[in-house]
């Protein structure tokens, strides 16, 4: 983020984008798509973000084509946040780790999503993984979605939201790291003010909903106050509907870079 900026891009391959830049709606498609978004963004974004169901619906070969653009986008320089949302229990938590965050693994990411709701305790196997291979994973806390509140800002015997809880475990996790620890929460850029606290954090924040999803650079300084510093903004449809000139997309890009560290920039 401090050589490239604060943005995150995602890379949502849906079929209404795919059709967009006229192309098919098969694997030829979804390889053709993410070829071109690495040759326009892998060196100038910070982070990329492939959202994995959207690979995962062609099956084995839609995977293997995951695999070679976290290969191109990582071999360039940009870090990989595979938005895969994994979380379990006992060996099957580990079994996630291995996949998604040992170096020697076809699918190893700089980081991952992962939810909390099994338990932040069940996601220890994912975090002391992230942490041995200097890696990192980004819980979910307060999503945008309308359904997530019922979980989410629920309250607990000891009087704290779900997602208050989940982010005090995370802040004992990353205490003492410096600069971040390696364990991030998402938040959601367009659920307003939280009414939680993200003093004691000391982790990554991902913005996502910036864009087409209604979000503003500017309800940054709004949804995350202090903490603003440390927020990672993700837009994905707006940058990627520019396509399929590269040109073009790393102009979008360029643009929502600017207007996210203008935003950051106002209260730094």
């Amino acid at each position: 983020m401090d050589a490239l900026g604060p943005l995150c891009v995602g890379i949502d391959p849906h079929p209404s984008l795919l059709a967009s830049w006229g192309l098919s709606d098969d694997v030829k498609g979804l390889e053709a798509f993410s070829q071109t978004v690495g040759e326009a963004l892998a060196d100038r974004v910070a982070v990329m973000k492939p959202q994995s169901a959207f690979y995962e619906r062609f099956g084995s070969r839609g995977i293997a084509v995951l695999e070679s653009t976290i290969r191109q986008l990582r071999s360039a320089g940009t870090l990989v946040l595979l938005d895969v949302k994994r979380g379990d229990i006992g060996s099957t938590a580990a079994a996630y780790a291995d996949a998604y965050l040992d170096p020697a693994a076809p699918l190893c990411a700089d980081a991952i999503t992962i939810s909390p709701y099994l338990g932040f305790g069940a996601l220890r196997p994912i975090v002391e993984k992230a942490q041995q291979n200097g890696l990192g994973a980004f819980v979910l806390a307060l999503t945008s979605n309308p359904e997530g509140a019922a979980v989410q800002r629920a309250v607990g015997a000891g009087g704290k939201t779900v997602a208050q809880a989940v982010i005090d475990e995370i802040s004992q996790v990353n205490e003492g790291a410096a600069p971040l620890g390696d364990v991030g929460v998402v938040i959601g850029a367009t659920i307003g003010p939280t009414g939680h606290n993200l003093t004691n954090l000391n982790g990554p924040i991902l913005a996502p909903g910036l864009g087409a999803q209604g979000g503003r650079a500017e309800d940054l300084r709004v949804v995350f106050g202090d903490a603003l510093g440390d927020v990672l903004p993700s837009w994905s449809r707006e940058v990627l509907s520019a396509g399929p000139d590269v040109a073009a997309l790393r102009a979008a890009a360029d643009r929502a870079r600017d207007v996210c560290a203008a935003a950051i920039a106002v209260t730094a």
